[in-house]
């Protein structure tokens, strides 16, 4: 089913790291990429690697104002500032070195992949270390400096598509994109999500439909706390893709955060690996189906160590076309990544 497949490989974008204890840590990236290369997908026949880039300050103003810009960039250089107005300070976004330049990093990579996908180079490409999703024109927010996938839609449009639908799996709703797009009509959001009344961001409920003539461009599949495989694909087959299916965009852009997982610290979704692959074979064939197969997918949540590089390596292996790699994972990423981890971790791809 696919041509040919790019994979943005940005070990250097692990300079974004917001603390040394910070659950967004890059490790879960560089881990995800070990399994991957482990597995040998990286080589297979139909796939190329892609180089990242840093993006301009141009380019991240498709989406961010110019003074969250220059605050970011102050901020990460050891500045005095009003930063708390821009979502800096102590909790989930704290100040770290070089902040814009690691945000700008992220934000190339996921735009070398909007590049790859515009050119024809390939149908389908995936930037593990993207999927900044909550950040808004001028705060950051939920872990997110500069809002990457925001970034490389509005880099799309100003290409000349005219329609582009985004697909949002991580376990918190995908509020930075939705509200970029709220009142643009060319942009499909779709979201699904853990919700409820103390769970970030808040947002995502039903009547989030968007505004003006983009009404009905914002879709929400809300879920309870404990929510299961079953309800979970009931709820993307039911609602959100028959909505990408009957908005027919150009290009599909997907953010595949794992945090839904059920071993993730940080939410109480119970999805496990089946879920992954049963959604990871409808997006592809969904592709295929309304776009040619342009397919852009990124990164996003998770914060167990030991589910993302499995979850992620499911998505990019049914991208590849090979969904059935061998169950047990390679001793030389075990090895490896005990070293890293410090414990031991599973030796199944599958839960």
């Amino acid at each position: 089913m696919s041509d040919s497949v790019g994979l943005v490989v940005c070990r250097e974008a692990a300079i974004y790291r917001l603390s040394d204890t910070h659950p967004l840590t890059p490790e879960r990236v560089l881990l995800s990429l070990d399994l991957i290369e482990a597995y040998g997908l990286d080589r297979a026949d139909n796939v190329h690697r892609v180089a990242c880039r840093s993006a301009t300050d141009a380019e991240i103003g498709l989406v961010h104002t110019a003074d969250f810009i220059d605050a970011t960039l102050r901020a990460g250089h050891d500045a005095e500032g009003p930063w708390g107005r821009y979502g800096y300070g102590p909790g989930d976004n704290p100040i770290f070195p070089s902040m814009h330049e690691a945000a700008a990093l992220v934000t190339g990579a996921t735009l070398s992949a909007a590049e790859e996908i515009l050119a024809g180079s390939a149908q389908h490409v995936f930037n593990p270390s993207g999927g900044l999703h909550h950040a808004m024109a001028s705060r950051a927010a939920g872990f997110c400096v500069y809002n990457d996938v925001a970034i490389a839609i509005a880099w799309l449009l100003s290409r000349g598509l005219e329609r582009i639908a985004y697909l949002d799996v991580d376990v918190h709703h995908g509020d930075g994109v939705q509200a970029a797009f709220y009142d643009d009509p060319r942009v499909l959001t779709a979201s699904i999500h853990e919700f409820g009344q103390y769970f970030f961001p808040g947002t995502g409920d039903h009547h989030e439909a968007g505004r003006g003539d983009a009404r009905g461009t914002s879709v929400n599949a809300p879920l309870p706390a404990q929510a299961d495989d079953d309800a979970w694909l009931e709820a993307l087959r039911g609602t959100l893709l028959p909505r990408i299916r009957e908005f027919r965009p150009q290009v599909l852009v997907t953010q595949l955060g794992a945090d839904t997982h059920w071993t993730d610290p940080l939410a109480s979704l119970r999805i496990t690996t089946r879920a992954y692959r049963e959604a990871s074979r409808d997006v592809h064939a969904l592709a295929h189906e309304v776009c040619d197969g342009r397919w852009l997918a990124t990164g996003g949540g998770g914060y167990s160590l030991t589910a993302v590089p499995r979850c992620w390596t499911i998505w990019f292996a049914e991208m590849v076309g090979t969904p059935d790699l061998p169950p047990e994972l390679p001793a030389s990423y075990v090895d490896a990544a005990e070293a890293t981890l410090g414990e031991r971790i599973p030796r199944s791809l599958d839960d």
